[in-house]
């Protein structure tokens, strides 16, 4: 693990909105050298985690801590150096070209007044390159697709170069080759000693690209584990009601199917 990449982790965590508690209770740590898949129903508090987790929500009760630090009390550029949080994006519908859309990842890493240098221009060059835009870095960002403008969003995340990457339905609008690419490129991440975690629905492909996954059912953690620990008929039929199918495929990774209702 790279030194210079501060442990991020939660502890009786409750957190939520207006007064509402919508975590309730959640001890998590986000470790290094891994892919984490947070899963669960809609409502279990899956996105509700990552805001608390990237220091965009304050929590209610317990705490969240980036290294020693409360995450609360680190300034937000530094913050911004040690996450990237890679949220769902909205319609992008700005006149920026893809380029200078990626390039804002690099801005916490700029002091006052400085521009852009060479090692910040080799990033962007690679975080276009992996998310596959990079013949796309002259067109204006309000004229791409879904897919995309998705995968926008992820470079611009990759441009941040930071040692944990909060990523919320990062492969949603990628068609199978795309979703494909992105698994390839949070698997070396990993493998170069920074923590992913990823909110995924689809049970399917957390399956093949998470070390581990954690299933959150109305604001607490139902479990947490391998993926092949965690979709289990059993488990999932729990949390999300009805009799899923769970099988295993050649390459030893389960396929889950939830038969009509």
């Amino acid at each position: 693990m790279n030194s210079t990449f501060s442990s991020l982790n939660c502890s009786g965590l409750v957190a939520g909105y207006g007064g509402v508690a919508v975590l309730q209770g959640v001890t998590l740590e986000v470790r290094h050298g891994e892919v984490l898949g947070v899963t669960g129903p809609n409502g279990a508090g899956k996105s509700t985690l990552l805001k608390a987790l990237g220091g965009r929500l304050r929590p209610m009760a317990g705490d969240v801590r980036l290294g020693d630090s409360a995450i609360s009390a680190v300034p937000s550029r530094e913050r911004a150096r040690q996450i990237a949080v890679i949220a769902q994006g909205p319609r992008l519908e700005f006149p920026f070209t893809v380029w200078e859309f990626v390039a804002q990842g690099r801005y916490p890493h700029l002091g006052p007044f400085r521009k852009l240098g060479t090692a910040d221009e080799v990033a962007i060059g690679t975080a276009l390159a992996e998310a596959g835009l990079t013949d796309r870095a002259e067109r204006r960002v309000d004229l791409l697709s879904g897919g995309e403008a998705q995968r926008a969003w992820l470079a611009r995340g990759l441009c941040q170069n930071a040692g944990t990457l909060l990523l919320d339905e990062p492969a949603s609008f990628l068609d199978a080759s795309y979703q494909a690419i992105f698994c390839g490129v949070l698997r070396r991440l990993a493998a170069e000693g920074r923590a992913v975690l990823c909110v995924l629905h689809d049970l399917n492909l957390a399956a093949r690209v998470c070390d581990r996954l954690v299933l959150l059912d109305a604001g607490r953690i139902a479990a947490d584990g391998a993926p092949r620990d965690v979709l289990h008929r059993e488990i999932l039929g729990r949390v999300y009601g009805g009799e899923p199918l769970v099988s295993e495929v050649e390459d030893g990774f389960p396929v889950v199917l939830f038969p009509a209702r």
